[in-house]
């Protein structure tokens, strides 16, 4: 089948979606904090649903242990994940916009590193670097809301994992309790159902704005 056209991508969408609900999506600008199980099944569904741009930043490389549960291909092996995503996302939406950042993340690259973002997936596996990213965005970047992750290790309890608002600048995934640190492996079935959880509750921010 031939590629579509820009055109055709964009009738595609307003099809599915409706123009105004299109509109918003394409307007978006998410970033996302971790390219992992969470990160890289989060990018894949907002790719798929027509948001206009993503900031996707983390420093690490494809890694053989990571194809139990992230959106990577044996071939990759070895490749950034940034660059790895990318690839994956322009495949499947030739035309969202992606700045890629290969960068570790931390207190001072943060806000410079999301710029233009009003919301941010946390998508990291240890609580340590959840709660420095958390924290980093609730205190110094003003209105942006942080969608995050605790609680999503093993296997089975789906209903468990639920989206929680703790307040109007932090929405929670998870059950809060099966995480790595407790001894629960990541799958890959609850580590998606985690990250529909996060992609669902960003379209809802974005469409309800």
């Amino acid at each position: 089948m031939a590629k579509l056209s820009y055109e055709q991508f964009e009738e595609m969408l307003i099809e599915r979606h409706g123009k105004s609900v299109h509109k918003k999506l394409k307007a978006a600008t998410i970033g996302i904090a971790g390219l992992g199980g969470l990160g890289s099944n989060v990018a894949v569904s907002l790719a798929r649903i027509g948001v206009g741009k993503l900031i996707i930043a983390d420093f690490d490389v494809v890694e053989p242990s990571n194809l139990n549960r992230q959106q990577y291909f044996v071939e990759q092996l070895g490749t950034s994940k940034v660059a790895a995503l990318t690839e994956n996302l322009k495949r499947i939406n030739p035309y969202i916009k992606i700045d890629g950042c290969p960068v570790k993340l931390t207190p001072d690259n943060i806000q410079k590193t999301f710029s233009g973002c009003r919301i941010i997936a946390e998508c990291f596996d240890k609580a340590q670097q959840k709660q420095m990213l958390v924290e980093t965005v609730l205190n110094t970047m003003n209105d942006v809301i942080i969608v995050a992750v605790s609680g999503l290790g093993g296997y089975g309890r789906s209903n468990e994992i639920n989206t929680r608002k703790i307040s109007d600048r932090l929405i929670l995934i998870g059950d809060s309790n099966s995480g790595i640190e407790a001894g629960f492996s990541l799958m890959a079935p609850r580590v998606a159902i985690a990250a529909g959880h996060q992609a669902n509750a960003i379209v809802e921010l974005i469409i309800e704005s």
